[in-house]
């Protein structure tokens, strides 16, 4: 017996704008979005023309947040290590004796920069470092290879610090002063740096840390380190490399650009000490 035929259901009524879309129908696209709700992240706002950034992540749940402390830990016994090591070997006499006897040509360069650079990070004076570089190499390649050392040490202790010691530093800095140089560091990071190099009250290592903390970028303190280093470097390793001669031009002029630095130094350090003043008074 054949199907009864049935007539499909009657079209509901025309919108009242004359728009052939019947009401109730779907469009082909897909529902619309309901009226009033929360627009993505990332997305603008209505009436707005700025989009609304992205939320930070919240950390998974169950999951605490990652103390740095650990890490700062380990930055502590690595500088503890090194700076120790220093009662088991120096670099001044490891460099004198092995670099001036028996060691071939193409080595030397590459080991003096070597130790000259760990000694940087294990808190060995520099200008015995420069003094070892002038004696031991003369002007101009004591001068390159004392530079290199220098720039060396300098990207290590920093990669060291702000790996392993940011985050827990970071959270230590209190005070207008340490905001403010912060912010000055971050904004102006190669010009301070710079300047830091040039002036020589304040010590080596501590502007590698000290920098490490702020927020400069690796590559503005590794070149305002290699630039501002070579005055004061060039001092004391003409001192040195013309110390045989002690009536000669070059030495004279070292020497008497030597006690130009620690004038400079003693007049950085109680203009340092009057501004401290001023701030507690204040």
């Amino acid at each position: 017996m054949p199907a009864p035929v049935t007539s499909p259901p009657p079209p509901g009524p025309a919108p009242a704008d004359g728009s052939a879309t019947a009401i109730g129908s779907v469009p082909a696209d897909g529902p619309a979005p309901a009226t009033g709700s929360a627009p993505e992240h990332g997305a603008a706002p209505v009436g707005t023309g700025t989009p609304t950034p992205a939320p930070a992540p919240a950390p998974a749940e169950g999951q605490p947040a990652r103390s740095p402390w650990p890490r700062f830990a380990v930055l502590v016994a690595i500088l503890g290590a090194a700076a120790g090591s220093l009662l088991l070997w120096s670099p001044t006499a490891l460099l004198d004796g092995g670099l001036s006897h028996g060691m071939p040509w193409y080595w030397r360069g590459p080991l003096f920069a070597a130790v000259y650079a760990v000694g940087t990070v294990a808190f060995f004076p520099r200008p015995a470092l420069n003094a070892a570089a002038g004696l031991l190499l003369g002007l101009q390649e004591g001068l390159l290879l004392a530079v290199l050392g220098t720039t060396l040490g300098a990207a290590a202790a920093f990669g060291l610090a702000r790996w392993l010691g940011q985050d827990a530093l970071r959270r230590l800095l209190r005070g207008r002063v340490l905001v403010a140089l912060d912010r000055r560091f971050t904004d102006q990071g190669f010009r301070s740096v710079l300047l830091l190099r040039l002036f020589p009250g304040l010590p080596f290592q501590a502007a590698n840390y000290g920098a490490a903390v702020s927020g400069v970028r690796f590559g503005s303190f590794i070149g305002a380190t290699a630039l501002g280093v070579v005055p004061v470097t060039a001092v004391y390793v003409a001192a040195a490399a013309t110390a045989r001669e002690p009536g000669s031009t070059g030495f004279l002029l070292s020497v008497g650009a030597l006690g130009l630095l620690g004038l400079a130094t003693l007049a950085q350090v109680g203009r340092a000490a009057a501004r401290r003043r001023r701030t507690v008074t204040d």
